[in-house]
């Protein structure tokens, strides 16, 4: 083994009939590691950072209501449309999260049903994409971190993932 190849290491990550997805890791040229303790504050911070080195629009947002408010603006910009107060209210609690929907019923829409559509105050009907698939650049990558919902429980969740304002993934 050469000295280049010996510093690249492939790790299978999923392996099925079809397809094999590998990790590539690239070893420390200079052999170093690490010897101090990196805090959570810190991990946060760099896949923070590292997310911004992506493109991923950083978000000072810890609420609810801040989170609600920017997913507006999102889709808004998404679809070229403004929504009146009363459509957004209408739109928000039936297609985006009605009180009756789980996990899997959320997970299921943006999946299968992307589209929704919105009953306009003047009684016509617009589509509302929630999610662009066709053409996934125009869709907005956006990172939160600390931010608070109450539930059964309050929980913090330490960096969030939002892809056109709805959150994808909580870490």
């Amino acid at each position: 083994m050469t000295e280049a190849s010996s510093s690249v290491r492939y790790e299978a990550i999923a392996v099925s009939g079809e397809s094999t997805v590998v990790a590539e890791y690239q070893l420390d040229p200079n052999g170093a590691h690490d010897t101090s303790y990196q805090t959570e504050a810190e991990l946060e911070d760099d896949l923070v950072r590292q997310l911004q080195a992506q493109a991923y629009e950083y978000l000072a947002i810890t609420s609810e209501a801040g989170l609600v408010a920017n997913l507006r603006r999102q889709l808004e910009k998404l679809n070229a449309f403004a929504f009146s107060d009363a459509e957004w209210d209408r739109f928000f609690r039936t297609s985006i999260a009605p009180t009756s929907d789980g996990i899997v019923a959320k997970t299921a829409r943006l999946q299968e049903d992307h589209v929704q559509v919105l009953k306009r105050d003047d009684g016509t009907s617009k589509n509302i994409y929630l999610i662009d698939k066709k053409s996934i650049h125009n869709n907005t990558l956006q990172v939160v971190n600390q931010y608070e919902v109450m539930g059964a429980r309050a929980n913090r969740y330490d960096v969030t993932v939002l892809v056109n304002g709805i959150p994808m993934v909580h870490i």
